[in-house]
């Protein structure tokens, strides 16, 4: 699923994920603003008249993720994602003040340290052989070669783009849809539940039983076989028993 929107307009269109597949839907080539993506480089490198900026959202998540799986030993990820988050805090309060621009110390300021703490994180896991200072030097070379694209929330501070979580937001209910009804299962146990459920209502229909009004208090049916009759209005999905809630994403 393709999804290209701001607070107010959507677009999707289904497809893989080359880049003719992104062009399919007629909404992003000639596109000359700035697009907030993901790390998908196959998709999005073609286009090249819009700026891009790569979500700090998914950049916060990965340096988490690296500095949790040796901690002690990668404390250049925590300094970049505190480096991140003060840039963000800095182009928010730039936009409360109406300002399309910080002032000038401060990019400079920041992207020196960004640099700095890049090119170390670099050379401290390059002579490394585990597989977390492999990933560690391929998350330091990402953001030493695509600067230009991680800091354009600051150089650009007037529009919110540190984040595409609207965009998160937005295909949230289509992804839970997919999930629900077998068309998205990422984990073999989410494949195992859907198989139960389908034996479940493939048993009924041989049969020959309808679904009831309401489940029955003394139903022998197995556990995790039908939606819960009382929706969470909040998720505005219904809550199936054997399925874990899906978690939020960016």
């Amino acid at each position: 699923m393709h999804l290209a929107c701001t607070a107010f307009l959507t677009h999707m269109h289904t497809g893989d994920r080359p880049a003719d597949a992104i062009d399919a839907g007629g909404v992003l080539p000639g596109y000359a603003g700035i697009l907030v993506r993901d790390g998908c480089h196959t998709g999005y490198g073609h286009l090249t008249d819009a700026l891009r900026a790569w979500c700090g959202a998914h950049l916060l998540r990965g340096l988490k993720d690296l500095y949790e799986s040796e901690l002690g030993k990668q404390d250049r990820a925590q300094q970049m994602a505190a480096l991140l988050i003060e840039g963000r805090d800095a182009a928010r309060s730039a936009r409360a003040e109406g300002n399309k621009a910080l002032d000038q110390d401060v990019p400079a300021g920041l992207a020196g340290r960004y640099r700095a703490i890049a090119a170390s994180g670099l050379a401290a896991s390059l002579c490394r052989q585990t597989a977390t200072a492999k990933d560690a030097c391929r998350i330091a070379r990402r953001f030493i070669k695509y600067e230009d694209m991680i800091l354009r929330f600051i150089t650009r501070p007037g529009p919110d783009i540190f984040t595409n979580n609207q965009a998160g937001q937005t295909i949230r209910p289509v992804k839970v849809q997919q999930r629900s009804s077998g068309g998205s299962w990422r984990t073999l146990d989410g494949l195992a539940e859907f198989a139960i459920v389908q034996s479940c209502l493939s048993t009924a229909s041989k049969w020959g039983i309808s679904k009831p009004d309401a489940p029955a208090a003394s139903s022998t049916a197995p556990p995790g076989c039908h939606p819960d009759p009382n929706p969470n209005p909040a998720d505005n999905t219904l809550n199936y028993p054997c399925h874990s809630k899906p978690s939020d994403a960016c």
